[in-house]
């Protein structure tokens, strides 16, 4: 007779829930794009970082993913990460039948809920596309350094990956999002090279910001999880 399935840990839950709660945020707040000002003048940005809303909350997945990964294996974070990949088309199919929906005269302004909410297509193929390869790419890496270092070396598998992966996350999405989908499916505003490269800089910028700060994190969450269940994510590692 088959054992019953383990019991999914706190832990786990709780990294697959920040996951999860980071990518449906990050989803709907692709739209917006943010400007900070910072005390010097870089090369193409100048005084200013412009990026998209949603590397704030996109930055989390990384950390959760990484953490995710350490912990329980490759193959579980690649279940975690494609699984999230098909409940995006969830929050979409949601969001949008919320827009469509008939509003009640008590409602806020539709015009202005639609705004806020309806992700554009070229934002939404650049965003689906962008993750679905990045975050592939982040438990690959991550996983194949971990393989030679053992669980040593936390914080060079925890930015070797997350550095990378962002770097590629933001050139598909900045690419696809404001020039290639706009240009060929005529859906948007073509941006021009200047404001796409300022974009993706000032983006990436902030996300290798954020992985090195979250570094501590990482250690501080990994540490506790091992202290809670030992041994279980050796096994994982060397099955």
């Amino acid at each position: 007779m088959n054992d019953p399935p383990a019991t999914p840990s706190v832990a786990q839950v709780s990294l697959i829930g920040l996951f999860v709660a980071a990518l449906a945020t990050a989803q709907l707040t692709a739209s917006k794009v943010l400007a900070f000002d910072i005390p010097l003048s870089l090369p193409v940005t100048g005084p200013e970082l412009v990026l998209p809303g949603a590397a704030l909350a996109y930055a989390l997945t990384f950390l959760a993913s990484d953490c995710y990964t350490e912990l329980y294996g490759r193959r579980a974070a690649q279940i975690v990460v494609n699984v999230a990949f098909v409940l995006n088309f969830a929050v979409l199919a949601l969001v949008w039948s919320t827009i469509v929906a008939p509003a009640a005269e008590t409602s806020v302004d539709p015009d202005a809920f639609e705004t806020a909410l309806g992700a554009s297509t070229n934002v939404v193929l650049g965003s689906l596309l962008a993750y679905l390869v990045s975050q592939n790419w982040d438990v690959w890496l991550f996983h194949r350094i971990r393989n030679r270092t053992g669980r040593e070396k936390l914080w060079l598998r925890n930015l070797a990956s997350t550095g990378t992966s962002q770097a590629i996350d933001t050139v598909i999405f900045v690419s696809v999002a404001f020039a290639l989908a706009p240009a060929t499916l005529g859906v948007g505003e073509v941006l021009p090279l200047e404001a796409l490269l300022a974009l993706a800089i000032g983006q990436y910028l902030l996300k290798l910001a954020i992985a090195v700060l979250d570094t501590p994190v990482v250690y501080a969450v990994v540490s506790l999880v091992r202290s809670r269940e030992p041994g279980t994510a050796e096994e994982i590692h060397a099955s």
